[in-house]
């Protein structure tokens, strides 16, 4: 066996289970995913190739409505997220060190030990009409009968920037960890304000981490169903319990698969498009 040949054979298994994984556990279910979202019912067993579930999708006011719903209320936690955890993300990497910066960075890490059904029912106590908030409202005045914060929008939105924030920090203090400090001084000793510097130095540096922060945190937003629907009630209108209605509710896995296709289409589409008007590649993103 030539060096050429074992090197191409050592590559080849090196490579094997990452191909096996996203052959087995992604393209396949895709590909029949897809195949099912182009199938109609006409008869008992009997199926025909059709686009009548994509069209259903857009002659339904409901459907298209909750979708661009999902979508903007998507992008609104993300830029919420990176709100707060910009200023954190910096605080931990740059003005913390020693054992007080792996402290505060953990402290971030805490609430993720549990699983996201533990961490949303904490909140629903928090903010049930007989919860903790609502008592402490009553208890300093500031309500005279029990408040129920549960089931509106702003208490999604709580719910989604609260799970989504450790995706966004991990990347911002990794990125943020690499700026040299007299990049920061030099902007100041040449004059610049606060702002300055963090438009003209501090943002462009971190922009791969906050980037790839925004990716994160958008499909996971996007595609959240445990948060949007215990916090949202049945009104909540998320797209994703469109999708498990349709599959487990009305067994009806044609529309249910088209559903989830226009989902990942439209994550495909806002993901390009942040990368073009960021002028980032996922290659700098992700690395």
């Amino acid at each position: 066996m030539t060096l050429g040949t074992s090197t191409r054979l050592g590559l080849f298994l090196l490579l094997a289970p990452i191909l096996v994984w996203l052959i087995a556990l992604l393209v396949l279910p895709h590909a029949d995913m897809f195949l099912v979202s182009m199938r109609e019912k006409v008869a008992p067993r009997t199926y025909e190739f059709s686009l009548a579930n994509y069209a259903e999708f857009f002659t339904e006011p409901l459907y298209w409505r909750t979708f661009a719903r999902t979508a903007i209320m998507s992008i609104a936690a993300t830029a919420m997220t990176l709100l707060i955890a910009f200023p954190v993300s910096y605080y931990i990497a740059k003005m913390l060190r020693g054992r007080l910066k792996s402290f505060l960075f953990l402290l971030c890490l805490v609430p993720f030990w549990v699983s996201e059904l533990v961490r949303t029912f904490g909140w629903m106590i928090l903010l049930r009409e007989s919860g903790v908030f609502s008592n402490v409202f009553q208890w300093v005045g500031l309500a005279d009968a029990p408040v129920e914060m549960l089931y509106n929008d702003a208490t999604i939105m709580v719910g989604l920037v609260y799970t989504s924030m450790l995706f966004m920090v991990v990347p911002l203090v990794t990125t943020l960890d690499s700026l040299d400090d007299a990049q920061v001084e030099a902007g100041y000793d040449l004059g610049g304000n606060a702002f300055t510097v963090l438009r003209e130095i501090i943002v462009p540096h971190a922009m791969p981490g906050i980037v790839s922060g925004c990716i994160v945190v958008f499909m996971l937003t996007l595609g959240n169903y445990l948060t949007p629907v215990l916090l949202g009630g049945k009104d909540s209108l998320w797209f994703t319990a469109q999708i498990y209605t349709q599959f487990i509710t009305r067994f009806n896995w044609e529309l249910g698969a088209a559903f989830g296709f226009l989902l990942l289409a439209l994550s495909s589409l806002i993901v390009w498009a942040g990368l073009k008007v960021t002028r980032q590649t996922l290659t700098e993103t992700m690395g």
